[in-house]
């Protein structure tokens, strides 16, 4: 299986490397990542003015790495129709640090990234914790692990793109892995003002968000301390899922709940 990494954190996050290390027991992994920390750059590409990629020094023996100028979707076109030969079975973006849930996966760089992975008829995955400071890693690499293997093993349909979100907990506290629609809510709806001396400006600010979300929502299973997964489309609230996607969803929990 020939997996690509990518990420809108860039090629020196933490959570990269540990999802590499977690995919690379499942296939042939190679990262493509932007040089630099690209979050909220949502769908866009960059097309009026050249790219360059480096190859870079990767922390896992096996595992090529290379950085990218531009923009998380940049880097999975550079990926796919340029770095890696094709075929690629699965492009996987994160693990990125902070929620991509509800309305804000419209302006997330995370799922902006493996967005051009499913136009390309690949397999698409998005991997997120909801603390922007966290450092639980673990849980949501082993989970794509569990997922790749399952795609692999032709267990799961090819034409996927899910959205994945855990909550900043440890495994033995996460009471379960919730087949999700998007809440219809953004966290990114507060305006600060400021003044440098001479002119105002403002500050677009994430918040917490102080509204209950319904029932059957990616935001809801998070606040129930569940692994949250969106089956996402071009058509992002279509809510007809995969077949066998909620029977996946509890064979994928008892794996991680089982030991190593």
């Amino acid at each position: 299986m020939k997996i690509l990494i990518s990420n809108d954190d860039g090629i020196h996050s933490a959570g990269l490397w540990v999802l590499a290390n977690h995919l690379r027991t499942v296939g042939s992994v190679t990262i493509v990542a932007p040089d630099r920390e690209q979050s909220a750059t949502g769908t866009s590409l960059t097309l009026r003015h050249p790219l360059r990629v480096s190859k870079v020094a990767s922390q896992l023996e096996g595992v090529e790495c290379w950085a990218t100028e531009g923009l998380p979707g940049d880097a999975v076109i550079l990926g796919l129709e340029h770095v890696l030969e094709k075929p690629v079975d699965l492009v996987v973006s994160g693990i990125n640090n902070g929620p991509n849930v509800g309305d804000d996966v419209l302006i997330s760089g995370t799922v902006g990234a493996v967005l051009q992975a499913y136009l390309r008829n690949v397999p698409a995955i998005a991997v997120s914790t909801f603390n922007i400071e966290s450092t639980n890693h673990e849980t949501p690499a082993r989970l794509a692990a569990i997922i790749a293997k399952d795609i692999a093993d032709g267990k799961l349909s090819g034409d996927i793109f899910l959205n994945i979100n855990t909550p900043d907990i440890p495994l033995d506290n996460i009471k379960g892995i919730r087949l999700c629609h998007l809440a219809h809510k953004t966290h990114i709806d507060t305006v600060k003002e400021g003044h440098d001396g001479r002119r105002e400006f403002y500050w677009l600010v994430r918040r917490k968000l102080d509204l209950e979300a319904a029932d059957g929502t990616d935001i809801k299973a998070i606040e129930r301390d569940c692994i949250s997964v969106t089956e996402l489309h071009v058509d992002l609230f279509r809510t007809a899922p995969i077949s066998n996607l909620e029977t996946l969803c509890q064979e994928w929990f008892k794996k991680l709940e089982s030991p190593k």
